[in-house]
Formats: structure tokens, sequence, C-alpha cells
């Protein structure tokens, strides 16, 4: 993987390390729950294969994606624990998904015939897990009575065999549960009535991030770590009981110093004009790479392990910064544009803080010009 060294203009480190103690950390919250570690969106960014593997190693025993190519790419990679879909899938695509032995969400009745049609033609069973939707109001099942007497006609089908149900948590990540609550009601009523019929699959399982950290009682079988996986809370306000290691660090190279005048302007726009005379670095990364147009006259970064403020526009492919309080900065230094160099710190979090989002949305944005190198 190329890095500074081989003339990248700016790349990202991953510390696998990192993902193996945030998977350790939520082993220790619970003594019976599995961990299922969620890779999608390429691993948040991190790049989904070696995360997934750490992951792996650190004692998750399953993984989770979005989409069909998602959990693909983890079998062509030679991955073979079990994979869950979390999303919809195309039922055009259920000989593939058979074939691959992947997991798949189901909550719509029409996706049943073609799933078993190729499990039949395969010689193969059909995993599934029915999606309940107990308050996020995205996909699953809202009638549980309904999806009850489903659940019924479903186990006999013999292609195919219900492995899981679970749900997901909209606020279990807010100051004030209540919602959380209730969904988790909700959704514990819906699990005793598997039970009460005879029906209980495998594997139940609710908790995302927040719930592991915010709802114990949610825990059930097997916990569904994403962001804390990549060493960050849902809510950074919140004291949690997990350290996690962000596990990203993102660099570009200073490709260009010069001092300015007083009353010079920097970038388009003329958005910055310097107050006194200031020293510029120019920093081979903008918004093509990922790094938020939002960032303008706004957001740091790090060089020698001090903040530089980002002057003017950010650029498709270059970012100004103001060095003028960081002397020894030179052409051909390695800048942090989110992460940690020596005591100081850039995260997803700060970044997100001023863009009025989320890390979640801050990681995934990172570009595929942007090599990731795991350390």
């Amino acid at each position: 993987m190329k890095g500074f060294e081989d003339g990248a203009l700016t790349w990202a480190d991953v510390d696998i390390s990192a993902i193996r103690h945030n998977v350790e950390s939520f082993r220790q919250l619970t003594r019976d729950a599995e961990i299922m570690a969620v890779v999608k969106a390429d691993g948040y960014g991190h790049g989904a294969v070696p995360v997934a593997k750490a992951a792996l190693e650190a004692g998750a025993r399953r993984l989770a994606v979005a989409r069909l190519e998602e959990g693909l790419a983890l079998r062509k990679a030679g991955i073979r624990v079990p994979i869950l879909i979390l999303g919809w899938i195309d039922p055009g695509t259920a000989r593939e998904l058979v074939a691959a032995d992947l997991e798949v969400a189901v909550f719509d009745p029409a996706h049943i015939p073609p799933l078993a049609a190729a499990a039949r033609e395969l010689h193969k069973r059909a995993g599934v897990h029915i999606k309940i939707d107990t308050g996020m109001g995205r996909i699953g099942w809202r009638d549980t009575d309904q999806a009850l007497k489903w659940a019924a006609e479903l186990n006999k089908v013999p292609e195919v065999e219900i492995r899981g149900t679970f749900t997901h948590f909209a606020a279990a990540d807010a100051e004030d549960l209540t919602h959380a609550r209730g969904q988790w009601r909700r959704f514990d009523h819906w699990v005793k009535a598997l039970e009460s019929h005879g029906m209980r699959p495998p594997l139940i399982h609710a908790a995302n991030t927040a719930a592991a950290l915010s709802l114990p009682e949610a825990h059930y079988d097997a916990l569904r770590v994403g962001i804390g996986l990549y060493g960050y809370l849902p809510n950074p306000g919140w004291k949690a009981p997990v350290v996690l290691r962000p596990a990203l660090r993102w660099m570009a190279r200073l490709v260009y110093v010069k001092w300015v005048e007083p009353g010079a302007t920097v970038s388009y726009g003329c958005t910055y004009r310097a107050p006194a005379r200031r020293r510029i670095g120019t920093v081979a990364v903008g918004y093509g790479d990922g790094l938020r147009r939002g960032l303008s006259n706004a957001g740091y970064m790090l060089v020698h392990g001090r903040r530089a403020p980002i002057v003017g526009r950010v650029c498709m492919d270059q970012t100004m910064i103001d060095l003028t309080n960081i002397p020894e900065a030179r052409s051909g230094d390695v800048v942090t544009v989110l992460g940690r160099d020596g005591e100081e710190s850039w995260t997803a979090d700060d970044h997100a803080r001023l863009l009025d989002t989320i890390s979640y949305e801050i990681l995934c944005g990172i570009g595929k010009r942007v090599p990731r190198r795991y350390v």
C-alpha cells in the first residue's frame, strides 16, 4: 500500500491493534453475547476486509454488511464466518446470496420464493433473520401479530432456515432513553411470543453500539458493533463504560510554504484576508479526497503536534493552513488531517461538530484517492 515514503500525497493509516482492542472492549461488556462486527460501507471507510479479519482475530464471531456486493467481497477474501446482509435485497440476486452462504434480513414475503428456489437448486438452505421495526421506521415488520403468523408459515418452507431475528434502535444514544426502552419492550414482547410458540431462532440481536453501551437488557445473543469498532462513540459526549481507540489517522503532505502580506487573500472567493503578515502552507488534500468544504475558514490540521487553522476555502485537491505559529514547519512535512499527532488530536468527532453531522459520515466520506495502510 502506498504511503508518504512512496510519493503519495495523502493517505490514511489504520491501526489494526486498535480494531482488536475495541472488539475486546465490547466483549468485556457481556458474558454471553457474541460480537457481530459491522463492516458495511467498506468498514466505515477503514477497509472492510482488513477490519473484518482483525475483528475476527479479536473474538468477533460473525459479520454484518448492508449490501450483497459487500458480502461477496468478504467471501472472495476467504472469510467463511456467518455474514448477515442487514438491508433490502433484490430477489433477482437470490441465487448469488444462497451460493455464497450469506444470511439475509427478511421482512417482505415476496423475498421467500426466490430464496427457496435458489436453495432448492443449489441443495442448500437459505439463512434468514426476521427484521422487526420497533420504532426506527425504516424496514421491518411493524405488526408483530402478522409477523408471527408469517414466521409460522416460513417454518414450513424446508429450503429456508430462520437463523435469527432482530431490530434496530433509533435513539439508544440519546440522553433520554424513553424511546429506546419502548423499542426494547416491543422487541422483547416479540421474542417472548416466538418462544411461546416454540419458534425462538438461534440468534436474537438488537443492540447496536449505542444500545450495547446504554441498554444491557438489549444484549441478547449478539451485539452488532458498528461505530464502536472503529473507536468512536455514537454520542461523543458520553462517559462510556469502555475505553475505545480511534483506528484511523488521515495524513497528507505539506507541499508549499510562503509568507503573505497583510490584506492578501487566500483561495477561491477571497473569503480569507490576512490580518497581518502570515505564513501559509498548502496541503495536498481537498474535497476530492473527502475533506469537507464546510471546513473552509473553520477547521484545523495538525502539524508537529499543533493545530494549524484552515484558511480560505477548501479546494478540490489542495487546502491552505496558517503556519505562522509553527515556525519549524517545512515543505515535505506530514500533516494530520484527522487523528492524533503527539499530544494533540483532531478527530472525526471534531470534524463532525463543525459540520453539524456525525463521525460516521466523516469516516465514510474519506475517498478512494486516499490509500489505506494497515499498521
